[in-house]
């Protein structure tokens, strides 16, 4: 890889991060956006195989989502079951 590609992609992660922590998203997508396109054209094979996989990928993470829905679903429920009986022991008193 040539010197100036890694000066960019340095450049615009460093930027990309920045605005970040400032708030300004859409400009460090953008930012992001110019480093990963100099990155694809660097490694264009790489790239074309997770775009390729890309579906799959989005798969496994909306299968993520839904457990951890699921899991946080039950947790809430069972926080209310024992709040509910504290409360009822409480009022015994």
């Amino acid at each position: 890889m040539e010197n100036w590609k890694r000066a960019v992609i340095a450049a615009s992660v460093g930027t990309a991060t920045m605005l970040l922590l400032k708030g300004k998203r859409p400009a460090a997508v953008l930012v992001g956006g110019v480093g990963l396109a100099v990155l694809a054209s660097e490694f264009p094979n790489q790239f074309a195989r997770i775009r390729e996989e890309l579906p799959s990928y989005v798969r496994q993470g909306t299968k993520f989502l839904d457990l951890a829905m699921k899991i946080g679903s039950r947790i809430e429920e069972l926080a209310e079951k024992r709040a509910a009986q504290a409360f009822e022991e409480l009022g015994e008193y």
